[in-house]
């Protein structure tokens, strides 16, 4: 379709200085909670663009909001720029070819999701003082979605009080929208205390921890048996006990992500993990102690936000690629298997054909409602204000997320093309809500009643705070 809204003019006018943006973010890999350069480029980029700033939200030194406008309503966008370790990779190289300089890499594209949601927020801007409408533009650069849970405790601080909607959008294979379906999840490290010894002299005179780290597992595996189909365990040993197998360990801690679709259920499952882990003290003889690192909620949807974004959506279509983005893209499925690519087809609703372009050339159906298949903080921010996401094509069609192919495709014309075309669909659905205060209030009714159903309760115990790094 021919770009003949104004505020997609908008979008585009800002796209080349934005791309730029989004690769300058992804040149400089950061993980959670450590993304302080990360975090200059984005208050630089919001300065830029006429944004009035604040930092350290809820005591966070990565975190950033900027500001522009005044009174309500106050429309929000989320971006995130953290990345992934040992994911590394040279862009626009469809073979693994990892970095020298760096293991990190952004393979689940949040350098785009930043990118995009800034993008969306500036042209909003520019179009409400050209306009006259009233109201507030934020936007908020949100660190550590990577198991770090920036948002949750951003929304136990309260920094979300006083918006009105949140949207956002995620960088994907495929177009369409992002429908309310995660997984709550908790993180726990739990660490195992019992007695060293000489592994050959005095066996008899060790507890062994990493028998109970391994115990733990034991129970947790036959538990999975017993738990819903929809919920989740993982494991990874954070401190093994030591390299010495003469040496009984004293001393491991083992970290377990829970997760299930909704709160309730969440803290049901914690306990049944946490009753494995006392089982496999008394079988040891050691002791327990548990410290939560993170946690957020399942996504709450919003039907009249939804129905906006949907028809935006379609009335945008998908996006447009050129001849090497084709190309590019045909190299990069050179490197996936048929399964990667069907499951991409069907992880949307869509039925697969053996002729099927490397690019998204269409958009999602509303009505196919997935399986919940990931975990997001957004989720909590979804509890505390009415919230829309989309999936904006980037890559491949295929491209697994957290993948090295995901990372080649960072800075290419498909990543560009993918973070344009969404940041188009959320000014778009942003300015109809600010349009129309009729629809404003049914969003707000909508999550009222949701809320009256199921009222939140933060999923983060109070005296837990983010693992902010020094600097």
């Amino acid at each position: 379709m021919k770009n003949a809204d104004e505020i997609w003019v908008g979008v585009d006018a800002l796209g080349a200085a934005f791309c730029d943006f989004a690769d300058r973010i992804w040149d400089t890999p950061e993980l959670a909670y450590d993304e302080y350069r990360s975090v200059e480029t984005q208050r630089e980029m919001l300065e830029r663009n006429g944004f009035r700033i604040t930092r350290n939200l809820a005591g966070i030194p990565t975190s950033v909001m900027g500001e522009a406008g005044a009174g309500g309503p106050v429309i929000a966008f989320l971006g995130e720029f953290d990345a992934l370790p040992g994911l590394s990779q040279q862009a626009g190289v469809a073979c693994s070819s990892p970095l020298e300089e760096t293991q990190n890499g952004h393979a689940c594209g949040h350098n785009l999701l930043g990118g995009g949601a800034m993008l969306a927020a500036a042209a909003l801007k520019n179009w409400m003082a050209e306009k006259g409408i009233p109201g507030t533009v934020r936007y908020y650069g949100c660190p550590a979605e990577e198991g770090g849970a920036a948002k949750t405790f951003m929304v136990r601080d309260g920094v979300f009080d006083d918006v009105d909607i949140a949207l956002s959008w995620h960088p994907g294979s495929i177009v369409g929208p992002f429908y309310p379906a995660s997984l709550a999840n908790t993180r726990i490290d739990f660490t195992f205390h019992g007695r060293a010894s000489h592994a050959a002299a005095a066996p008899h005179l060790g507890r062994s921890a990493l028998d109970a780290a391994e115990l733990m597992n034991i129970g947790a595996n036959y538990l999975r048996e017993h738990m819903p189909s929809t919920a989740r365990l993982h494991y990874a040993y954070i401190d093994a006990g030591g390299q010495a197998p003469n040496v009984v360990q004293s001393r491991v801690t083992i970290r377990y992500l829970v997760r299930a679709d909704d709160l309730r259920q969440l803290r049901e499952l914690v306990e049944r993990v946490r009753a494995i882990a006392q089982g496999a003290t008394l079988m040891t003889e050691t002791t327990v102690e548990e410290a939560v690192v993170s946690a957020v909620s399942n996504l709450m949807g919003n039907t009249p936000l939804e129905d906006t974004l949907c028809a935006n959506l379609t009335r945008l279509g998908p996006p447009s690629y050129a001849q090497a983005d084709y190309d590019f893209a045909r190299e990069i499925q050179k490197t996936l298997s048929p399964q990667d690519i069907r499951a991409a087809y069907l992880a949307a609703g869509v039925p697969p054909r053996d002729d099927t372009p490397p690019l998204c050339q269409m958009i999602a159906p509303r009505e196919f409602v997935p399986p919940p298949f990931g975990s997001t903080d957004v989720g909590d921010v979804s509890w505390a204000v009415p919230t829309v996401q989309a999936w904006g094509a980037t890559c491949a069609i295929g491209t697994q997320l957290h993948s090295w192919q995901m990372t080649a495709q960072g800075k290419s014309g498909i990543a560009h093309k993918g973070m344009i075309h969404m940041a188009k669909v959320l000014a778009a659905t942003a300015r109809d809500v600010l349009q129309s205060p009729t629809l404003l209030e049914r969003v707000k009714a909508d999550h009222a009643q949701r809320l009256a159903q199921d009222p939140y309760i933060c999923p983060l115990p109070a005296d837990v705070m983010p693992p902010v790094a020094e600097r």
